[in-house]
């Protein structure tokens, strides 16, 4: 993927995510970060405002099905996320949201929002694919011992749920974001106290 395009005036964002030259910001939460599928342009460390990464989503697809649910990362109301910005090319953009739209609203538990975000030194509007609370596979704030139980028993297309959790805290660690909660609970699913 191309590195960074440095020197160049940002243009003011439109609606949509997308810049007035008509490149677009993507922010990333979870696996997006390090498995985006998409080509960019430059990517840069971001902060939402107003969200929050949490495990509050039951899994019927990737990490569970319907009968035995799994428990997968959602952008939540409340607090601040540290995440990854992309910045798409204008002639991808088009394309890249249509691949985002198929990956992330399999279930339709993630609606797409543009909010603003600070990339790097900028302020950008950014895609942002936050939870749905209105929608069943919404967990909301579940009991570490529940989130654990969901944890174990996770099993679907992507493989299995203590991979997928072992998985997001190993990369968030690698990109500097150490969450310690995320930390707890796997602790707690390994079979330890799950206390910080």
């Amino acid at each position: 993927m191309p590195g960074a395009i440095k020197g160049r005036t940002r243009a003011a964002p439109e609606a949509g995510g997308r810049m007035a030259d008509g490149e677009a910001w993507i922010f990333a939460y979870g696996s997006l970060m390090w498995d985006p599928g998409f080509p960019f342009l430059e990517r840069r460390p971001a902060l939402l405002r107003g969200y929050h990464r949490a495990l509050c989503v039951y899994s019927h697809v990737w990490r569970g099905t319907p009968a035995r649910p799994g428990l997968v990362l959602g952008l939540d109301r409340g607090g601040a996320c540290r995440g990854i910005a992309f910045r798409v090319a204008a002639g991808a953009a088009p394309a890249v949201l249509d691949y985002l739209e198929r990956r992330e609203r399999v279930t339709g538990v993630y609606r797409r929002r543009e909010l603003p975000i600070r990339a790097g030194a900028a302020t950008v509007r950014a895609v942002c694919y936050v939870v749905d609370r209105a929608h069943p596979q919404y967990a909301g704030r579940l009991a570490p011992a529940e989130a654990a139980r969901l944890i174990r028993q996770g099993m679907g297309r992507g493989g299995s749920n203590v991979a997928y959790l072992e998985s997001a805290i190993a990369h968030l660690d690698a990109l500097g974001l150490r969450e310690g909660p995320l930390h707890a609970l796997a602790r707690l699913v390994r079979g330890g106290t799950g206390k910080a």
